[in-house]
This record gives structure tokens, C-alpha cells and sequence, in this order.
């Protein structure tokens, strides 16, 4: 069986996106299913079995049970979510099955219109570089008609992933003394799988948590596309400030991602969250082990690991570059400005509920309010401003802006002289006094993403402004 109309299926950052109904098919996704499945017996592993997830999509359980039959129809044992979840629930499915891979049909915070399709290692991490290229030359020789999908497999298995889940999370943190306290927490799951999972968790407390926009909702209505940054969390802002809340935790689509707004409603960047994660578990916990980050993860890490005498490992960007890295150098904690964040002694993949029990952990071992745990890391590293722009572009100057990336030398940015350029992803330029700016193509989406970190905001946007320039953008 071939697809009417083939195309070239390639896995970016974190799997392979299409919009549903254009190149995002049934057809399509049984081509992936039936490329994994290739690569599984080729490489002998197929009777370990594959676990399949699904998230709150439009038609993504559908979609996940066409590749169970793929998978069936192989010889392949299935295990399938019996609702929607999590994908990092997927990721620890894996290695609680002892699986050898597993499937997520998720677009995670793409637009609505989206669905993707997430390939998870035996690890229960994204699927690293080199397996990742031999289940995509296998789709290929699918869509190419050289190898044939197998269809209408036999039965699979249903799995109830999320008590399992939440046994782990309460495993990875201990959640008693939070439990104890008398936190008011808002928790928005922007309609997505991660609805419930933390009020799950902390049930049976002296914890007050409301729960906003928690209904499954495909539509993903009131914002562009479900993903935790400022101008998608104005609900969850003004049910802090209305509630009079000590938090707000935000999920994406798939809630492997974290958003925070203080207790004032003031939104926390990504880089602030993790760099304040890696500062309580380094300082407060007082543990060893460095920090794994992408290149546009902020340099305030730097300043912590050498407060606390360990190295950081940073990494093209991509949790399939992340996690190993984590793994490899036994981290304590790994993630990329995007706000998905590991943690060492769960799995090698981003948690965004996890993310928000160590946000409330440090709230609670240290008394401190989230604004004044953000003032605490400032005080060792100095003020820092982030700011990112997706500036979409069409096809036709891709390669010119590409060739850019590869090419460009500023002397300065923003006034400040470069003192270095670092091209293993896009670039990035290290400026005089401890500011960056890094530039990128996405491996998702027609956008070419643009970041900088400075002490102001208005060094950071003459930074940015004048990377724009230099990029044609």
C-alpha cells in the first residue's frame, strides 16, 4: 500500500508535524507506524513491544489506534492509552513496560489544526539523532512504495497510564511536605493532556488547587496554539491576582512544557524557571551533578554551576540532544528555553508537571514566595531579560537566511562587540559583558526563531534588532 500522493516525512527538533488533513493522514501516519515498525525488526527489537499515546487532539486517539494496527499487523505488541495523557506519561510507559520505543500522536504546542507524531526511545527520551534517521530512511522506502504497510493487525492491549504516572511523580518528589502546606495554587492546562494530573497528585492536602481552561478542547480556543508563554497565560494571570494565589502552573498541549506566574501575575521566563530549578536543586537540596541546557538556555546556568563548583554540557537544540547528554554526564537536571525541563531520577524527557511540583518543593523548603525565589537567583547572577521572536519567512528566502546563519560575522549587536560565534545550531554570538543572542531556522515550523539575553530590555531589543538586520529578516 503507497500513499496517493507521497512527501517527504522528516522528524524535526521532536518528531514529525503536519497539519491534519493536508499531509497529516491516516495514510501518512500508518507510513511512520510502518517505518518504526521496520526499524524494530531490523534492529531486533520488535517483540519488546511499542508503547502507543495520545494526547487531547482532534482525532488523536484515532490515530494512535491506526498505528497500533500497523504495528499489530507486524508482529509487534501494543499497548495503547486508554485516555488521553501526558507525553512524558508515554516516555515513562516505556521504561515501565521495558518497551522498545514509544509512539505519541501529539503536535504538542502547535496550533490546533496540528498533529504530530513522536517517536520515544527504549531511554523513554526523544528519540535520539541516529535512530531517528533509520525510522526516517524506512518511511521513505515506504512512501517510495519499496516496502509495504501492513494493516488490520491483530488486538492490542490498553494501558491506563496515569495512575502509573502519578505513582512515579510522587515517587520522583516528595510531595508530603508540600501537601502539608497551605499553598493556593491555579493550574491551567490550556485544554490539554495535562489536565488534573497535579491536582491529582496533591489531592487530600492542605493545598488549595483550582484548575482553568481543564476541559479537552481541540479548538484550543483563546490563543494561537496551546503553549505556555506570556501572552497565552493572561487567564491564568488574572486568576491569581483574582484569587489571591501563591502560584500559577501553566501545561502545553501535551504538558512536557511549564509556565509560571508568580503570585503577583507576573509571568516567569522559561529561563528564569530553570535556571531558579537548577539553583534549588544544586543549592537548597545540595545536589551533585551538572546541568545539560541547549545553546539558547540562559547564561545565569553558567553562574550557578560555578557557585556550586559543577559543569554545564550545552547542546544543540532538542531534547534528543538533551537527554543523552543529561544521561551520559549523570546531570541533575537538563532543558531547553522552550520550558521543558528533566530532572534526573525520573526519565531523560521534559515533565511539565514534575516542573511544577519542584517549583512548589522550592516554594515550600524555603519559605519564600515565587517572586522572591526569582529575586534570590538574581542576587548570585545579576539581572537578565530574555525575549524570543518567531519571525516567519516564505520558502523562497530559506536558503538565504540559512546561508546567513552560516555566514555572518557582526563586529557588534546592539553596540556590544562579539566576542565569539558558536554554529553547531543556527548561531550564536557571545557579546562583551555576558549578553547573547542566538539565531535559528525551526526544524518544525516556517519560522526562523531569534533569542538574546542582557542585562536591559533595551539592550536586549537593540540586540535583537540588529540580528534581524544582519539576517534579512
Amino acid at each position: 500500500m503507497t500513499p496517493s500522493a507521497p512527501i517527504s516525512i522528516r522528524f524535526g527538533t521532536d518528531g514529525w508535524r503536519a497539519v491534519i488533513a493536508d499531509e497529516y493522514t491516516y495514510e501518512n501516519v500508518r507510513a511512520c507506524a510502518q517505518g518504526l515498525a521496520t526499524h524494530l525488526k531490523e534492529t531486533g527489537q520488535a517483540s519488546q513491544g511499542v508503547i502507543v499515546g495520545f494526547d487531547t487532539r482532534f482525532s488523536s486517539d484515532r490515530f494512535s489506534a491506526a498505528v497500533a494496527r500497523v504495528l499489530t499487523a507486524n508482529g509487534i505488541p501494543v499497548k495503547v492509552f486508554s485516555e488521553p495523557a501526558p507525553t512524558p506519561a508515554c516516555s515513562f510507559g516505556v521504561v515501565h513496560e521495558d518497551a522498545a520505543a514509544g509512539v505519541m500522536i501529539t503536535a504538542s504546542h502547535n496550533p490546533g489544526e496540528w498533529n504530530g507524531f513522536k517517536v520515544k526511545s527504549p531511554a523513554g527520551g526523544s528519540a535520539p539523532p541516529e535512530m531517528v534517521e533509520k525510522i526516517e530512511a524506512r518511511v521513505a522506502d515506504v512512501l517510495s512504495g519499496d516496502i509495504a504497510v501492513e494493516n488490520g493487525g491483530g488486538s492490542y492491549e490498553s494501558i491506563e497510564i496515569i495512575p502509573l504516572f502519578v505513582e512515579q511523580l510522587q515517587r520522583v518528589v516528595d510531595v508530603g511536605p508540600i501537601k502539608q502546606s497551605n499553598l493556593k495554587v491555579v493550574v491551567d492546562s490550556m485544554h490539554g493532556s495535562g489536565s488534573g494530573v497535579i491536582a491529582r497528585i496533591l489531592e487530600g492536602s492542605n493545598i488549595e488547587v483550582t484548575e482553568i481552561r481543564a476541559e479537552a478542547n481541540p479548538a484550543f480556543p483563546g490563543m494561537a496554539q496551546p503553549e505556555p508563554v506570556e501572552h497565552n497565560l493572561q487567564p491564568l494571570k488574572d486568576a491569581v491576582r483574582d484569587l489571591g494565589a501563591d502560584i500559577g502552573i501553566a501545561t502545553d498541549g501535551d504538558a512536557d512544557r511549564v509556565g509560571i506566574v508568580d503570585e503577583n501575575g507576573r509571568y516567569q521566563s522559561t529561563l528564569e524557571v530553570f535556571s531558579l530549578l537548577g539553583h534549588h536543586l544544586l543549592g537548597r537540596r545540595n545536589e551533585s551533578g551538572g546541568i545539560a541546557c541547549t545553546i539558547t538556555m540562559s547564561n545565569m546556568v553558567d553562574a550557578i554551576c560555578k557557585e556550586f563548583g559543577q559543569p554545564v554540557f550545552r547542546t544543540s537544540v532538542g531534547f534528543k540532544y538533551v537527554g543523552p547528554a543529561m544521561t551520559e554526564n549523570d546531570c541533575v537536571m537538563g532543558g531547553e528555553e522552550s520550558g521543558g525541563y528533566a530532572f534526573r531520577g525520573h526519565i531523560p524527557e521534559r515533565d511539565g508537571a514534575l516542573s511544577g511540583l519542584l517549583y512548589l518543593q522550592a516554594m515550600v523548603m524555603s519559605g519564600k514566595k515565587p517572586s522572591e525565589l526569582l529575586a534570590e537567583l538574581h542576587a548570585l547572577t545579576g539581572p537578565h531579560t530574555f525575549k524570543r521572536i518567531d519571525a516567519e519567512f516564505e520558502d523562497a528566502k530559506r536558503a538565504a537566511i540559512g546561508q546567513a546563519l552560516t555566514t555572518a560575522e557582526p563586529e557588534s549587536l546592539g553596540g556590544l562587540r562579539v566576542e565569539s560565534a558558536d554554529r553547531r545550531d543556527g548561531v550564536r554570538f557571545e557579546l562583551e559583558g555576558g549578553s547573547w543572542a542566538v539565531a535559528r531556522l525551526s526544524g518544525t515550523e516556517p519560522l526562523a526563531r531569534i533569542y538574546s539575553e542582557a542585562h536591559s530590555e533595551s539592550e536586549r531589543d537593540a540586540i535583537l534588532q540588529d540580528l534581524q538586520k544582519v539576517l534579512g529578516i
